[in-house]
């Protein structure tokens, strides 16, 4: 699956290009080699036997007919081998010297060059070879093939065809072999990139891209990412610190403002007039309950690891959780319903983690309707502890489940109830310093209230597990050497 993964990459098809346009360059070079080669061992051939036929019209002209059939024969005597090819005849083709006993067929009508095989069809003895000869007529309607035996040269040629096509096999190969390692190297560097940009939009915002020093292209992109991200790191933590001011500074005027309207409240007798006093008092408490909730998530975004981890016995904690909560859940004729497994322990501190389970049942109760179903489950699976809240509430649509955990963010169909949208951002800090994820999911999907299930999976408790204040330090994608958040900001 990774090596599909890797051909389909833009760096591997880019050298495929490459190499189909290396392997053509290199064929059109062998190509010319190949045809200048057998082209120049082709017209030595040719030249010897003009050669031999200048040497023999000269013997014809000195000493005629006679002359040229003993110079023939003792050509022929001279060349055990039979490299030369002779054969002289009549006009109705009655032999009279030469090696081989006959014309190639369908040569007798023929003038000039032709390539025949020396076999029995010719009257050859020895074993077959390929031939190149000139047939002409002289003079008194004789006719005269010479020729050569070019079953070497035949040879030489398929041995270059052969190491033609090996080198061809090989050029390809080592193109494509260094093709796989170029965009192997190249998808990693991109890779580590990838890797570490998933984990920064994962909340890791303390990461950076790791460079190699080299100062290339890829060098170059990661230190002008980690730039923008120092500055988007930068811009978020104005906005927050401006957001936590503001609540921080608010919080006491308001305090003091919500004792007012409480001791106008208390000394008022006019009905009207508490009645506006208690709605003032009312909106002063929400008004002072969202201000605590930033500056909560303030402090746990900005202390991070740093909570106070201990062994906590997740069961028992939901359980008290669920016990205080059961009344409410009473006065709505609500089903409530607990499974809660013993001995699912996890690490962690014991006030955040119960803060965040209490958000969780608070809300299920607070938007299932009367005479609904609620649904907490406590388990271990695998390595992870597992909690759930389901209900048979309005829900949350799909498109707006990972928008839920933004400050202040609430779901259209929620905003006639009471609530100020900093629940699921308070319990998404928590979850989030104890290395834990949460998942949105409809509980009764297709119904007309589908609900919720939330589910918060946080690693469980071992004791050859490192404890979570000594996990602050990251492991570098691909490279497995581990840096310091700080380390990678600057490398």
């Amino acid at each position: 699956m990774k090596l599909l993964s890797q051909l389909r990459t833009s760096s591997f098809q880019l050298a495929l290009l490459y190499m189909v346009v290396f392997a053509t360059s290199v064929f059109l070079l062998l190509a010319f080699i190949y045809w200048r080669t057998a082209g120049f061992m082709t017209a030595q051939t040719d030249e010897t036997i003009e050669a031999e036929i200048a040497g023999l019209a000269e013997q014809y002209r000195g000493s005629g007919i006679n002359g040229l059939i003993s110079i023939i024969r003792e050509r022929v005597a001279r060349d055990p081998n039979a490299k030369s090819i002779y054969l002289l005849t009549t006009d109705d083709f009655l032999k009279l010297a030469g090696n081989i006993e006959t014309w190639p067929k369908g040569s007798r009508s023929e003038s000039g060059w032709i390539n025949f095989t020396l076999d029995q069809s010719v009257g050859w003895t020895g074993p077959e070879r390929l031939a190149r000869a000139r047939i002409f007529e002289v003079q008194g309607g004789l006719r005269l093939l010479v020729g050569r035996d070019v079953e070497e040269l035949t040879n030489l040629k398929r041995v270059i065809e052969t190491a033609i096509n090996w080198g061809m096999g090989i050029t390809l190969a080592l193109a494509l072999l260094g093709g796989f390692l170029m965009s192997r190297s190249t998808t990693r560097r991109i890779e580590v990139i990838n890797n570490t940009s998933r984990r920064i939009m994962n909340g890791h915002l303390s990461l950076r891209i790791p460079t190699r020093g080299t100062d290339d292209d890829f060098d170059q992109l990661a230190e002008n990412l980690n730039q923008m991200l120092d500055r988007i790191v930068y811009l978020m933590e104005g906005i927050r610190h401006v957001s936590d001011s503001i609540a921080h500074d608010l919080r006491t005027p308001l305090t003091r403002l919500r004792n007012q309207l409480e001791n106008t409240l208390m000394s008022v007798d006019n009905d009207e007039a508490r009645d506006q006093a208690g709605k003032a008092v009312a909106e002063a408490d929400q008004l002072l309950a969202t201000f605590n909730a930033l500056l909560r998530i303030a402090r746990l975004e900005t202390r991070g690891n740093a909570a106070d981890m201990k062994q906590v016995s997740l069961g028992e904690l939901v359980s008290d959780a669920c016990e205080l909560y059961e009344a409410l859940a009473e006065d709505k004729e609500q089903d409530f319903e607990q499974s809660l497994e013993d001995q699912v322990v996890v690490e962690g501190d014991r006030d955040l983690l119960f803060q965040m389970v209490s958000n969780l049942i608070d809300n299920a109760i607070k938007y299932t309707p009367e005479q609904g179903k609620i649904r907490v489950n406590v388990r271990k699976e695998g390595n992870d502890a597992i909690f759930e809240v389901g209900d048979s509430g309005i829900g949350i649509p799909d498109e707006e489940k990972d928008q839920v955990f933004q400050r202040f963010y609430r779901v259209g169909k929620s905003r006639s109830l009471p609530g100020n949208g900093l629940g699921l951002s308070l319990v998404s800090a928590v979850a989030e310093i104890h290395q834990g994820t949460i998942s949105l999911s409809d509980h009764h999907p297709g119904d007309e209230y589908p609900g919720l299930m939330v589910t918060v999976r946080m690693p469980a408790y071992s004791p050859n597990r490192k404890r979570l204040k000594d996990t602050q330090t990251l492991t570098a994608p691909e490279t497995g050497e581990h840096a310091s958040p700080s380390e990678l900001k600057g490398a």
